[in-house]
């Protein structure tokens, strides 16, 4: 256990608190227990470690942060951590990796069971079960990206707030700094934040990221057998290729050699591994093994490290739109295949000389336009939806 205690030290004195995810100021910190589901990468270790240093820092031992993929708990179990660890005077633990563990969920639900006095907070893989207190990290929003590089603050926006003020939000923002110097940057290599580490550092964490769903995740926490990944990744390339699409579900079966219904599972894990996302028309995507009517790559930083070509600069902001939506908003598709938000709003994906005319539409319609800095009325530049988390 005091190597534990020392690896965990270790961390928290490399651990800074400049920038922290907004994520941190939504969770409810007085929860007995709080889960945190994310992709590899996009911060949920750094996150805990920061909540720490921030709130234990009259007494950091009441506190322990353990990922529980360390050779410590190959001879020793949770039930005997947390014995030690409230004997000698904690109240808080800090779980990481927790999806390693073996029956990590019964395990944990132990824990908070038989010891009251305990705060537990555990953090895995984006296919962990939904619980209580349950929240999902996803990637960098464009206003993250900037407030690291920037190294200032930029407040959050209601979408409502967006879409009924944007000229005074976006004249004000560009008034502080220019959103297209950075933009285009966010779209390549922004969404993860180990983006400090370089571009070359940068891929290689993606793939990384990607290998551990398809490889450990997907089989771990969805019981695949380890015969079904080759052909799930395959999937994946094919999907990079083409996405964003209407996908034809008997032509993807039939290419990967897999039945129709296998295959609809297929793409249900890779969305729900937070690598594709999955868009409907109405209703009809309550279903689990319902074809969807179009498909995205999760986010366009995936498109530009999968694709084996340029991806489309409009399909990279529409996977940009959806993904900066899709964390707080129902998103559906209309018939004519744009984007219907939470039941209410149409948004449209317009350039040029057509977004002017698409613009004087009535009703909840609004344009996202790709190469304006301010907005007005119902002209939303596309950038500023990236300050709603």
């Amino acid at each position: 256990m005091e190597r534990l205690f020392e690896h965990y030290r270790n961390k928290l004195a490399f651990t800074k608190t400049a920038f922290v995810r907004s994520l941190e100021q939504n969770i409810d910190w007085k929860s007995r227990l709080i889960g945190i589901r994310g992709p590899r990468g996009v911060g949920k270790s750094n996150l805990m470690l920061q909540h720490i240093k921030k709130a234990f820092k009259e007494d950091y031992s009441r506190a322990l942060y353990a990922s529980l993929d360390d050779l410590y708990f190959a001879d020793n179990s949770l039930s005997h951590l947390a014995d030690q660890f409230t004997r000698r005077g904690g109240t808080h633990l800090f779980l990481d990796e927790v999806h390693k563990y073996p029956k990590w969920d019964q395990a944990v639900k132990s824990l908070h069971d038989n010891f009251p006095g305990l705060s537990i907070v555990y953090a895995g893989s984006s296919l962990l079960e939904n619980h209580a207190h349950t929240y999902d990290m996803q990637g960098l929003s464009f206003r993250e990206y900037l407030a690291f590089n920037t190294n200032r603050e930029y407040p959050i926006f209601s979408l409502e707030d967006i879409l009924t003020r944007t000229e005074e939000i976006s004249a004000e923002i560009a008034s502080e700094i220019k959103p297209f110097k950075y933009f285009d940057n966010y779209l390549r290599m922004g969404y993860y934040p180990f983006f400090i580490l370089g571009e070359k550092n940068y891929l290689s964490r993606m793939n990384e990221t990607i290998n551990m769903i398809l490889d450990i995740e997907l089989p771990i926490l969805r019981n695949m057998e380890t015969s079904s990944i080759p052909k799930i990744r395959k999937l994946l390339a094919v999907i990079s290729k083409v996405s964003p699409c209407a996908p034809n579900v008997a032509s993807l079966a039939s290419h990967i050699g897999v039945a129709r219904q296998t295959l609809l599972s297929y793409l249900k894990h890779l969305e729900e591994g937070n690598l594709i996302v999955l868009l409907y028309k109405g209703a009809r995507g309550t279903g689990s093994l319902v074809k969807p009517d179009r498909l995205y790559l999760e986010n366009s930083n995936l498109m530009h490290d999968l694709m084996d070509h340029e991806a489309a600069p409009s399909d990279s902001l529409e996977t940009f739109v959806l993904n900066q939506l899709k964390k707080d908003h129902d998103i559906k598709l209309t018939a004519s295949g744009d984007f219907l938000v939470d039941d209410r709003h149409t948004f449209r994906m317009c350039s040029g000389n057509r977004k002017q005319k698409r613009a004087k539409d009535e009703g909840n319609s609004y344009i996202i336009a790709d190469d304006i800095e301010i907005g007005s009325s119902r002209l939303i530049p596309v950038w500023l939806l990236g300050f709603l988390y």
